[in-house]
């Protein structure tokens, strides 16, 4: 793995970095934290004085809750109130890139991780390193991505010492993200299933394994978000971005998907030769940091198709763009 030049706080994944990482956390420190959907900005959930300094060094408003990472639902009862259907869910999709808003039992995660709010987003993620530092912690882990709040989300352990420098005294590298996207989160209130953010799984993926509609809010509150990732412009590059295009001048960025159009005339990032959906989230977030870096006028998109994953890329492109 090449690592930046001048960064010294980027550890390899073994055990002895996992321990130093499990000691930052119990000394109050943040670390650099690696899962399946993204880098996260990992430190003590229970604790407000370390929450406070990770809302402080995304620059994150603090109205805009925070995600506790757990290692599974044994873990996660312990903070939050889990009905049927919350059970069923986490049982079917957990450990993986799905997110559970529940109800907050008091006591456990801090306040401020959760924004004031009377809800708790649980996840246990399936990346093994993270299950081994949260596990070793033995408390759950507040992560948002770790970047500056509204910028790309970091996909490797060089995109998170880019973002942040040496602000961090410790980043586990697990290796690039092989989901790429942020979490699906879904709220359980009064027996309802509510779809507060796009990801991986969609609201058909848990429909037809829970057997119960999923319902998706018409209009996001980004004044009073009951999710993380529910700010109408976030996720954004420098450079300004325009969807759906099909030609691009010598000045701009084009991020293809398959067939590159006759109209293209500025550099190509290719998000998936072969039109894979999948392959597009892995790449998306590193393929728009790499555009952002050639300082073009214009990052130019081609068009996604808007089905099944293809919901949740166009999400995350949507609020990079400002286009909702």
């Amino acid at each position: 793995m090449f690592y930046l030049a001048g960064v010294n706080n980027i550890y390899p994944a073994n055990s002895l970095n996992i321990d130093r990482a499990i000691e930052s956390l119990n000394n109050g420190e943040l670390i650099g934290l690696p899962t399946e959907t993204v880098y996260g900005l990992g430190g003590d959930a229970t604790r407000d004085d370390v929450v406070a300094k990770i809302f402080a060094t995304k620059n994150r408003p603090n109205f805009n809750p925070l995600i506790s990472h757990v290692t599974g639902l044994e873990m996660a009862e312990k903070y939050g109130v889990f009905d049927e259907i919350a059970l069923k869910i986490a049982e079917i999709f957990w450990q993986g890139p799905l997110t559970i808003v529940v109800p907050k039992l008091v006591g456990g995660v801090c306040d401020l991780a959760c924004a004031g709010l009377e809800t708790i987003a649980l996840r246990a993620p399936k990346h093994r390193v993270a299950q081994d530092i949260i596990a070793g912690f033995g408390k759950p882990i507040a992560a948002p991505s770790a970047n500056v709040s509204g910028s790309i989300s970091p996909t490797s352990a060089n995109d998170v010492a880019t973002e942040l420098g040496n602000s961090l005294g410790v980043i586990i590298d697990g290796g690039d993200c092989v989901v790429g996207l942020e979490s699906t989160v879904v709220g359980v209130f009064d027996g309802e299933i509510h779809l507060l953010r796009k990801g991986f799984f969609t609201a058909q993926d848990i429909e037809k394994a829970i057997g119960k509609r999923v319902l998706i809010p018409s209009l996001n509150d980004e004044n009073a978000p009951k999710s993380p990732g529910m700010l109408l412009r976030h996720y954004s590059p420098k450079a300004k971005m325009v969807l759906n295009a099909d030609s691009a001048e010598a000045d701009e960025v084009f991020l293809a998907f398959g067939t590159i159009p006759q109209n293209v005339c500025g550099q190509i990032i290719q998000l998936s030769e072969t039109q894979n959906l999948t392959e597009v989230a892995a790449n998306l977030y590193r393929a728009m940091r790499n555009a952002d870096l050639q300082t073009p006028k214009t990052i130019k998109v081609a068009r996604i198709p808007n089905t099944g994953l293809g919901e949740a890329i166009n999400d995350r492109l949507q609020r990079a763009a400002g286009n909702l």
